[in-house]
């Protein structure tokens, strides 16, 4: 099950962003805690923990080889024909949308025999991190005693809109200026883009999603949660150079072992005040708005069997997000939790007080927790609001073509500097990737799913609001779904892209659902300035007034929250005690097989054909997953995991349920990553899906790449 995906939305993580943002000092972490950027790396700590003298050549070839999907999730060169490895369900959203009738990927897997067969994603971008420049100096050049809070974060991301632009066209690759430490630290991160990229083989989502929801988050776990693509340059794959190779044994007890991906957010660092508000209002509202959709989607399936391949991963999807957010709940609601983060936060606030008094640096942080409070409190007030306006799509993926069109049209007027920041030059590619996608729209799926998002904005908001009623223009949810839907031609491609390039046509076009965008959009905007100038702008002042107390009293000796950036953990291949019971770190393929026998082979325990049929070739003490000390987070499913030598021993796809709380704080006794072997990657490639090329690849074995070959 996709236990980690983390898929990156700049409006529909708005909330959950700015709460995130940092808010307490950082403390040294302990034990094998931290997702550490690589630039950053605590080769000291390592060392003396563990005993290995982590060398620069050794993080820079891991890095390199290191992956992004854009489209949330990590991965990893593991050939030097540009192969990736990742998890199923993080390439689930392109096995899906390559499929059709008939095609049912998800459910029946995919193998390309040849490169040739090879299908392309229409809308995948992979990144690869190639460097990163500090920046701080830069960003902290603009700031001038007196400026209000919600300038400074305006010239703050003009400065870093700036930046970014003059990097892309220096060096014409992807350049994001990432935020540390809440703003102690600024780094511009340079990234080269590949957006040919295809699939090479998936399994059956029940053999990746062994268990299904039940098993989600737990350990012992039995699932072959991986899948295959190649990037491709000028028609030809990718020469790579590093690239991860193979471990010939794989993981075992007590290894150390290393992850590399991109973790998508975490808050540990964020104020009582800021976690109470995720524990209030923003999580209950999201796990609302999921059950929602879900029964639409439920409902939707049931019509046939077309609709339901249609849903099959946003439905997975849906309920991942229910369990993670469930988990996260559990973790705010702990009493023992929130009572470490108040004495931790009232221990900071009393030592800032103290340097106030004696008028010593760091001093000036002492108002801070009071001023995030006020923020947080304000927020409260317009948070529903925000979230059904600017942080919405409304389900729809049509309605978000009409908003980024609509806006592309506003936005380009500008320079690039100031504008929404997911519009800036430097991002544009990326996002007119996905406005241009060629993939799939499923009409009816669209309308039932456009249906409940205008009656929930009509039950939130009420009949007379002034924005339901220009949503609806005068007709019911369904009635205006329906219409909008039926009458729009932005499920054509070239209808797309033919006004994106004329914006007479664009701003003179009466498409019923670019109608829609232009009703809701004057408020949206107006909502997401406030949140900017009256949150946002808050919160990141008082945040980085601690960090920057912080490094002036104890340097750099903590990890800054994730950020979906790259980032590298270690820990050890180890078991763990659960309700007095010991959990052993391995688990075996012969263990699912008992598990099918367990539950007499009902779905989601059943075993796919090709699993059966190949029982007597498989050693039923082969290695299947395993769980580490590795602190991760959503967004580092498909992280590769490697041992001393930088080889492939695993693959992260999950973690287990005592590691959801991890958002907020690690627990080294609890927390566990958990990951396929890489010894049953290769074994199935081989006995179970004959597919003996993509495993001598793996080997090493594939014929060497031509001259003619693409160079990354």
């Amino acid at each position: 099950m996709p236990g980690l995906l983390r898929r990156p939305s700049w409006a529909g993580c708005l909330v959950l962003t700015a709460a995130t943002l940092l808010g307490t000092v950082p403390r040294p972490a302990l034990a094998d805690e931290g997702m550490w950027t690589f630039n950053l790396f605590p080769k000291a700590a390592l060392k003396a923990r563990h005993g290995f003298a982590v060398t620069d050549a050794w993080l820079e070839r891991v890095r390199l080889a290191s992956v992004r999907f854009n489209s949330g999730g990590s991965g990893s060169f593991v050939s030097a024909r540009g192969l990736v490895m990742t998890n199923h369900h993080v390439g689930a959203d392109c096995i899906q949308k390559v499929g059709a009738a008939g095609k049912d990927y998800i459910a029946d897997g995919f193998i390309a025999r040849t490169e040739a067969e090879e299908v392309r994603c229409p809308d995948l971008e992979l990144n690869v991190l190639v460097g990163i420049d500090d920046v701080t100096k830069d960003i902290k050049a603009i700031e001038q005693p007196g400026v209000p809070p919600a300038e400074l974060n305006r010239l703050q991301k003009i400065k870093m809109s700036e930046l970014e632009k003059a990097c892309a066209e220096r060096t014409g690759q992807r350049c994001d200026v990432v935020t540390l430490y809440s703003g102690g630290l600024f780094h511009l991160y340079r990234y080269r883009k590949h957006t040919d990229v295809r699939l090479v083989f998936a399994p059956e989502g029940q053999s990746a999603a062994f268990g299904g929801d039940p098993d989600n988050f737990t350990f012992p776990r039995f699932a072959f949660d991986v899948a295959f693509f190649r990037v491709w340059h000028e028609g030809r794959p990718l020469q790579v150079e590093p690239y991860l190779q193979w471990s010939a044994k794989g993981a075992r007890d007590g290894d150390l072992v290393f992850t590399s991906g991109n973790p998508g957010s975490t808050s540990r660092l964020a104020t009582v005040a800021q976690l109470e508000f995720l524990r209030d209002l923003a999580y209950p509202q999201r796990l609302a708005n999921t059950a929602r959709v879900r029964g639409v989607l439920q409902a939707y399936a049931a019509t046939s069997p077309e609709a339901e391949r249609q849903t099959r991963t946003p439905l997975h999807s849906a309920d991942n997000t229910t369990k993670a957010l469930t988990g996260y709940l559990a973790g705010l609601r702990d009493p023992g939790l929130m009572a470490k983060k108040q004495k931790a936060e009232a221990e900071l606030q009393a030592r800032i007080r103290v340097l106030q008094a004696k008028q010593q640096p760091g001093g000036e942080a002492a108002p801070v927790w009071g001023e995030i409070a006020a923020a947080v409190t304000a927020h409260r007030a317009f948070f529903l609001r925000h979230t059904l306006t600017e942080g919405s799509t409304l389900n729809s993926r049509l309605f978000a073509i009409a908003r980024h069109l609509h806006r592309l049209g506003a936005e380009r007027q500008l320079p690039s500097e100031k504008r929404l920041r997911e519009y800036r030059d430097s991002n544009l590619a990326s996002l007119e990737l996905g406005v241009f996608s060629a993939a799939p729209i499923y009409p009816a799926l669209e309308t039932a799913l456009l249906q409940s998002a205008l009656e929930q904005l009509q039950k939130e908001l009420g009949d007379k609001d002034p924005l339901v009623l220009a949503a609806l223009a005068g007709q019911t949810p369904a009635a205006r779904a329906k219409a909008v839907v039926a009458a729009t031609r932005l499920a054509d491609v070239a209808v797309r892209k033919s006004l994106a390039a004329d914006k007479k046509a664009l701003d003179a076009s009466q498409d019923p659902m670019l109608q829609l965008a232009r009703a809701l959009d004057p408020e949206a905007r107006t909502l997401r300035k406030r949140f900017e100038d009256e949150i946002e702008g808050v919160i990141k002042r008082g945040a980085t007034l601690l960090a920057r107390a912080q490094f002036d009293a104890e340097g750099l000796k903590q990890y800054p929250d994730a950020t979906f950036t790259l980032r590298l953990s270690y820990g050890k291949v180890l078991g763990y005690q659960d309700a007095g019971k010991t959990v052993a770190p391995l688990t075996t393929v012969g263990g699912m097989y008992a598990r099918a026998d367990e539950h007499g082979g009902k779905h989601p325990w059943d075993v796919p054909k090709r699993w059966q049929d190949a029982k007597t070739k498989l050693d039923p003490k082969l290695p299947m997953n395993f769980a580490s000390t590795n602190d991760i987070i959503g967004g580092n499913s498909g992280s590769p995991v490697v041992d001393r030598k930088g080889e492939v021993v695993g693959l992260v796809f999950d973690g287990n349920i005592q590691s959801l709380p991890g958002n907020f704080a690690y627990d080294m006794g609890q927390n566990r990553a958990i990951s396929v072997h890489s010894a049953v990657i290769l074994t199935a490639l081989d006995a179970v899906y004959a597919a003996p090329a993509l495993a001598a690849e793996l080997r090493g074995g594939a014929a060497s790449p031509s001259a003619q070959d693409g160079k990354r």
